[in-house]
């Protein structure tokens, strides 16, 4: 069983940084695609941004430019540089571990961290 732990949300004003960190139980980042997603209220949740296990990342349009997700597979980590901040990113931002294997699909979720971006 895969568990992830998120931290680095809060409170910021528009324009500000956050880095957001996944911690992964376990070597799994060399076998999964990492991303974040993030649920604002009364919204389904959105994928923001991932990183595939050979290095390609992709990212919603609404975060291109200002979001970047970067893997740190020797700590078992995943980042999301959150820069340039507006009130519409305000959500709990989760993480994800997604892998396919033998016909199986394995798919883990963070209990996820808010960020709240004040205007």
């Amino acid at each position: 069983q895969v568990q992830l732990v998120e931290s680095g949300g809060g409170l910021v004003q528009a324009g500000g940084s956050l880095r957001l960190s996944c911690v992964a139980s376990g070597s799994i980042l060399n076998f999964y695609v990492m991303g974040w997603y993030r649920q604002a209220p009364g919204k389904q949740r959105e994928l923001v941004a991932a990183a595939t296990t050979g290095g390609s990342t992709n990212y919603a349009d609404s975060v291109k430019g200002r979001f970047t997700i970067s893997r740190d597979n020797a700590k078992n980590t995943v980042y999301l540089e959150m820069n340039s901040l507006k009130p519409e990113d305000t959500a709990v931002y989760y993480c994800n571990a997604d892998r396919s294997f033998m016909g199986k699909q394995y798919d883990y979720w963070g209990q996820g961290t808010q960020v709240t971006v004040s205007s």
